[in-house]
């Protein structure tokens, strides 16, 4: 069995070109590897197969709450990364727990991403994509992070929830902190600061909305607390910060990893300006191709074999999801950019309860964004030369920037 490294799953090179590791990863033809040290958490198993990446996923017997790792009392994480599960453990949101208390959190967080509250965002989506292309038009160049995928859906999510406009810079640096540290031990002291500070932050948000109550997400929760709904303040300020930073964070690398592959694949970016219909299958695609999210990680929360492996009760479990959208038997000619793909079947959203919430609002963002940006710039070109964009090294496949020149 090859031992895998948690620093190959974010190289540069496998960021730039996952299917170098998903080569790595198959060429055995075992279904399961495993990992000395998962980012200072201790051993860990690799999933990477379609199935088994999704039957994970959703399989009752993975978990999410971080307080079952290493049960057994076998637990090797560092005292640094003890620190910053307990942290993440306090904060308890519908992303970092298991049901009962997974479903009454979702049925919290779920009251702002009704089907009818998204498809009426629309009109506003537009508007703030419109305004941000149309600031840097005369410029004839912009960087494509910065001007136009970060602001977007920081935006959106920040008037949803009745975030004043003035601190989004703030988030800015937050969640960068948070994003581009958390898998870096060194740096985990950090990580822990802008959480605290991120988490001060809220809670005097919610004593403003508290005193003056909008008609916005926050001031609903509030309201919902203040009448003995069956959560606690702990609870309300962990799941406005998921929203915060779920709310933007994946979409602002959809949207620039989509539009790099378009740049990359000029013939697919001229089909999709020419039938703007295709716009949906399209960002499947880019979901699938170009997805932000690597890799995600559940507990076993029992023992169990899998694949005549012992998983031991504690033990990590690796749901490698960009080698899984790489496997030849669920998708055709699956290393190809092919935005007219019919069968998409792409665990980018995840799969089972813990499907992602917030799908058809980066959905809904994906498109317009993408639609407009094809259309207020046809001569839409990368600045500079491929192997000179940096990527980030966290569990998103995430650009430090992506200069573009229209």
């Amino acid at each position: 069995m090859r031992q895998f490294t948690s620093s190959e799953f974010i190289s540069p090179e496998n960021m730039r070109d996952f299917s170098s590791l998903y080569k790595k990863l198959s060429e055995s033809d075992e279904p399961l590897h495993r990992m000395d040290d998962f980012f200072g958490m201790g051993a860990a198993w690799v999933a990477y197969r379609h199935d088994d990446v999704a039957m994970i996923l959703k399989d009752h017997r993975f978990v999410k709450n971080m307080k079952h790792l290493a049960s057994k009392g076998q637990n090797t994480a560092s005292p640094t990364v003890q620190s910053l599960l307990q942290r993440f453990i306090s904060m308890p949101n519908m992303v970092t727990v298991d049901p009962p208390d997974h479903t009454r959190l979702r049925r919290l967080a779920s009251k702002a991403f009704t089907p009818r509250m998204i498809e009426e965002l629309r009109p506003r989506i537009q508007q703030i994509a419109d305004e941000l292309l149309d600031a840097v038009q005369a410029q004839g160049k912009m960087d494509i992070v910065e001007d136009y995928a970060y602001p977007l859906p920081i935006k959106v999510i920040s008037e949803m929830l009745g975030v004043p406009a003035a601190d989004h810079i703030r988030f800015r640096e937050w969640t960068k902190t948070i994003s581009n540290s958390t898998l870096d031990p060194s740096k985990l002291v950090e990580v822990e600061s802008a959480l605290e500070s991120f988490m001060d932050y809220i809670r005097s948000l919610l004593e403003e909305k508290r005193k003056q109550p909008c008609n916005d997400v926050i001031s609903s929760l509030i309201q919902a607390y203040d009448e003995g709904d069956q959560f606690t303040e702990n609870e309300i300020i962990s799941t406005v910060w998921l929203l915060i930073t779920a709310g933007h964070e994946t979409t602002v690398h959809l949207i620039t990893n989509g539009t790099l592959a378009l740049m990359q694949h000029p013939e697919q970016m001229k089909q999709l300006r020419n039938d703007p219909s295709l716009l949906p299958s399209a960002v499947e695609e880019m979901l699938r191709y170009a997805g932000p999210v690597l890799f995600g990680m559940r507990i076993a929360g029992e023992d169990l074999i899998l694949h005549g492996q012992e998983v031991c009760k504690g033990e990590v479990v690796v749901v490698s999801v960009a080698a899984a959208h790489l496997e030849a038997s669920k998708f055709e000619n699956a290393e190809a950019f092919n935005i007219t793909r019919e069968e998409n079947d792409h665990l980018a959203f995840g799969k089972g309860i813990h499907f992602c919430l917030g799908a058809p609002l980066a959905r809904l963002e994906g498109q317009i964004a993408f639609g407009t940006l094809l259309r207020k710039f046809p001569n839409l070109r990368l600045a500079v030369e491929p192997e000179q964009l940096v990527f980030k090294q966290n569990s998103m496949r995430a650009l430090e920037s992506l200069p573009v020149e229209f």
